[in-house]
């Protein structure tokens, strides 16, 4: 089983920058595929930023060219810098694992393991 924790959440104004992190304290690999979802208040939970099985990077297209997703090895963190924040970017933040996809990647079900989230909100 693979633990995972979040932080880095907070509010920030439009246009602001943030670095969200996921670590797997106690475990040696936090799985191959990982990524961040979020979920709005009243909405789905979506897909915001996976890693594949391929090692391909895949984005959701409201975030494309502002949120950089980022995994380092030797710390064993899963990392998601978010520039350019817009007021619905507000939502709470999510990182998922697995050793593979289970469905599409940018899809919840794809992934067996979550943490807690953590809360990030932008004001206008």
């Amino acid at each position: 089983e693979v633990h995972l924790m979040e932080s880095g959440g907070g509010t920030v104004q439009a246009g602001g920058s943030l670095r969200l992190s996921c670590a797997a304290p106690g475990n040696t690999y936090i799985s191959h595929c990982v990524g961040w979802f979020r979920r709005a208040p009243g909405k789905e939970r979506e897909g915001v930023a996976v890693i594949d099985d391929d090692y391909r990077t895949i984005y959701a297209d409201s975030v494309k060219g502002r949120f950089t997703l980022s995994k380092d090895y030797e710390d064993n963190t899963l990392y998601l810098q978010m520039t350019s924040l817009k007021p619905e970017d507000t939502a709470m933040y999510y990182c998922a694992a697995d050793s593979h996809l289970r469905s599409s990647p940018l899809s919840e079900s794809a992934y067996t393991y979550w943490g807690q989230g953590t809360q990030v909100t932008v004001s206008s």
